[in-house]
């Protein structure tokens, strides 16, 4: 018997801080279909990380008086015990400051994207979210503000590597419309959509090496390192081994989940399929946006501080209580996944209380 090879990853946890419930609502949920792909007798590859590259990081660091490798090791050592503590059966755990698995990788799409002729230098001058990790236009913003984590943008003038994704606006238009890459739920397709209609702007994909020296440099320009989109989505490639193990890569790729959260949905649904269109690699083929726990009404997040903090409550309650409560909580996502695999809605809720 041939088995089906099933290739789920989540986002990778930003490293700022030590992890919120958030990340464990994320990494439960990809459990749980992990547990059902294996049950059905599939070949599952799990993959989840952190993004420990950026000038949150470097900033956080800076104020707790500790290199920037110390800080990311000391939360990502915390985010590794909680996929433990919820018993999270994940195959790897990728780091963006791996320099042997995942630098490679970053640099060889880097000079992918150059051979295409797709990544550029420019000056620009723009509205910069630090919590966001990207530029912002004024429309992003509500009385002046982001709307996910309330602070005024900083005003930032450099110059900088640029990627061409207004050159994809009409692929991308294509492969969402037909659902090559399909987002689920369908109205966030349609989000997507909308916003790729008012045009896309080309994106900022480095920073000057002398404001931000923690990350990845950029091939052929020790000046510049790479921008954190180039950097963390690459991940998701790097996890399965695409410049060590190439008959790993050949095997699970493309991914057939992307599991993430709502804020990140425009880097995931346009940024990267333009990236892997550019280096002329496979789509991925799903796209599955979760939605938020909120706090006062507040998307919770670490730079709001407005955070739960999972191990309290695994201490409480235990850990399959707290799966349990993560994934009553995301029932109506999981069901856009079941009604995929089984199209019956009674075996969906049997399967659900099976792997959980």
């Amino acid at each position: 018997m041939i088995k089906i090879k099933f290739y789920i990853t989540t986002a990778i946890i930003y490293t700022n801080a030590k992890p919120h419930i958030g990340f464990a609502l994320e990494i439960t949920q990809a459990d749980v279909i992990t547990r059902f792909h294996r049950l059905k007798g599939d070949d599952v590859f799990f993959l989840t990380g952190s993004d420990e590259h950026g000038i949150k990081n470097m900033r956080a660091a800076k104020s707790a008086g500790i290199s920037p490798q110390t800080f990311v090791d000391e939360n990502t050592a915390a985010a590794i015990e909680l996929t433990k503590r919820l018993n999270i059966s994940n195959d790897d755990y990728i780091r963006t400051t791996d320099n042997e698995r995942h630098w490679p990788t970053a640099q060889d799409i880097w000079k992918k994207l150059v051979k295409s002729g797709d990544i550029y230098k420019k000056k620009y001058q723009g509205k910069y979210c630090a919590g966001c990790e990207t530029f912002v236009k004024e429309s992003d913003l509500i009385d002046g503000k982001c709307p996910i984590h309330d602070k005024e943008p900083e005003i930032i003038e450099e110059e900088n590597y640029f990627f061409k994704l207004s050159k994809y606006q009409k692929q991308l238009t294509k492969i969402l419309e037909s659902d090559e890459y399909q987002i689920v739920p369908n109205s966030k397709k349609n989000e997507m959509l909308s916003f790729i209609r008012q045009g896309l702007d080309d994106v900022s994909f480095s920073r000057p090496k002398k404001i931000l020296p923690w990350g990845i440099p950029v091939p052929d320009d020790d000046t510049h390192v790479m921008y954190v989109w180039c950097d963390a989505l690459t991940n998701y490639l790097s996890g399965i081994g695409y410049t060590t193990d190439k008959k790993k890569f050949k095997k699970y790729w493309p991914a057939d989940i992307h599991l993430i959260g709502k804020d990140i949905m425009r880097f995931h649904a346009l940024f990267w399929p333009a990236m892997l269109l550019s280096a002329d690699i496979p789509l991925p083929k799903k796209l599955l946006v979760h939605s938020f726990i909120t706090s006062q009404g507040k998307k919770m997040s670490k730079s709001l501080g407005n955070v739960i903090e999972p191990f309290s409550q695994i201490d409480k309650y235990g850990t399959d209580s707290v799966r349990s409560h993560l994934m009553k909580m995301e029932t109506i996502q999981m069901r856009y996944w079941l009604k995929d695999i089984t199209g019956n809605w009674l075996m969906n809720w049997v399967t659900l209380f099976i792997v959980c």
